[in-house]
């Protein structure tokens, strides 16, 4: 029980990275905002190993945690944090790379998601997937190209928007574009 809420607070902390990165600079400076990015993706590590976790998750966890590790610890050797701005663009070319990993050796990210949900898919629904996952490594390019740039040449302030609100927001109507496109597929497989 302690280790699934621990889990959870970490996700939630990396999910709000650029808020609380936000705050961390603004008010603790570039080391403590390093340092804690690095113990927060230390700790995920950790309960990967003590939760005993599946190969598909310890894949994502060396892409984005290991990776987070990595930048904390350039910021950390520069004494400056621009290393750190850089993790939404990590964690979109990490996703980026684990859904097309799953195109070339299926079943696809979106695959394993639905037929936990549905049961058993026809191949027009495996088809569908397909289509999903490039759908969503169009938005990992796209959104990883904003990131970017929110790195290499907007305010501090601009990057928070970016990644910590507005990111999320695109996330969101991406979610519900699929959820309407999907019912609409549905009732065609059924009529």
């Amino acid at each position: 029980m302690l280790s699934r809420a621990l889990s959870a607070g970490i996700v939630v902390l990396l999910i709000f990275y650029p808020v609380f990165a936000y705050l961390g600079l603004r008010y603790l400076g570039a080391g403590w905002s390093a340092a804690l990015l690095m113990a927060v993706c230390v700790a995920r590590f950790f309960l990967f190993r003590l939760r005993r976790e599946s190969a598909a998750v310890g894949r994502q966890l060396w892409i984005l945690c290991g990776g987070g590790i990595v930048l904390a610890a350039i910021s950390l050797a520069r004494s400056s944090a621009d290393a750190m701005l850089y993790y939404p663009v990590l964690t979109n070319a990490g996703l980026l790379l684990i859904f097309g990993h799953s195109l070339v050796y299926p079943p696809t990210v979106v695959e394993r998601i639905a037929r936990s949900m549905e049961g058993d898919l026809p191949p027009e629904g495996i088809a569908y997937t397909r289509r999903v996952t490039i759908a969503w490594m169009v938005f990992f390019v796209c959104n990883g190209l904003v990131a970017l740039y929110t790195a290499l040449f907007a305010s501090l302030e601009v990057w928070t928007l970016y990644n910590g609100a507005i990111a999320y927001g695109l996330i969101g109507a991406m979610f519900g574009a699929e959820l309407l496109v999907r019912m609409r597929f549905k009732r065609r497989l059924r009529g």
